[in-house]
């Protein structure tokens, strides 16, 4: 399998990170990364879009030829073709409360951050739009809050003892909140503690840039 990836962007990174976070411990997932340089806009190439109409990233070319488009579905295929060890928990509960961790760390910190940083100074050349990053800017400050109070308690990962899909999502998004000067989590004592922590673990540091 292929993975389609661009260095920094938030949602591919989410990928890299949970592939990197199994294979840390032991999986074996036979997937391979090709790069996608969104600074060319080789996203809009005729060859990506039979990838993704949408021109997105990431993308997961399967081996029969067809290809999946969306971060968390990507995620939830290779933990049912490799599910030990489990980053989507294994009792009803705990898968849903990591997915709604999961949920509130992509909408509110890595979807609302992105917006930010387009809306501010996109580094794909997008118009720059004061109201539309203000919006944005309250929805990350919100979320950032629930999340440093659900980490207040000293747990190391989001959804307590082990590392899930939920800390994959939160470090692709304070990464890229990073890179457009989006340093709102900095004001956060448990989102910035939790922050400094992923950062050293082996899969981080072999992943993320910034």
């Amino acid at each position: 399998m292929w993975l389609y990836v661009f260095p920094v962007a938030p949602n591919p990174t989410k990928v890299r990170l949970y592939l990197a976070e199994k294979r840390a411990a032991g999986a074996a997932l036979d997937v391979e990364e090709r790069l996608v340089d969104l600074t060319k806009g080789e996203q809009r190439s005729a060859e990506h879009l039979r990838r993704n109409l949408r021109g997105s990233l990431p993308v997961l070319a399967l081996d029969d030829g067809s290809h999946l488009t969306e971060s968390l579905a990507i995620i939830e295929y290779l933990e049912e073709i490799c599910p030990d060890p489990s980053m989507l928990g294994t009792t009803p509960i705990a898968r849903a409360r990591i997915r709604e961790l999961e949920r509130m760390a992509d909408l509110g910190v890595l979807v609302a951050g992105a917006r930010v940083v387009h809306a501010s100074r996109s580094p794909l050349g997008l118009p720059p739009s004061p109201e539309i990053a203000a919006q944005a800017r309250q929805v990350l400050i919100d979320t950032l809050a629930l999340l440093d109070r659900r980490l207040s308690d000293g747990r190391p990962f989001l959804a307590g003892e082990r590392v899930t899909i939920a800390d994959c999502s939160l470090a692709a998004a304070l990464q890229f909140a990073r890179f457009g000067e989006v340093r709102d989590a900095d004001d956060f004592e448990h989102v910035r503690r939790w922050d400094v922590a992923y950062r050293q673990r082996p899969a981080a540091t072999a992943t993320l840039l910034l």
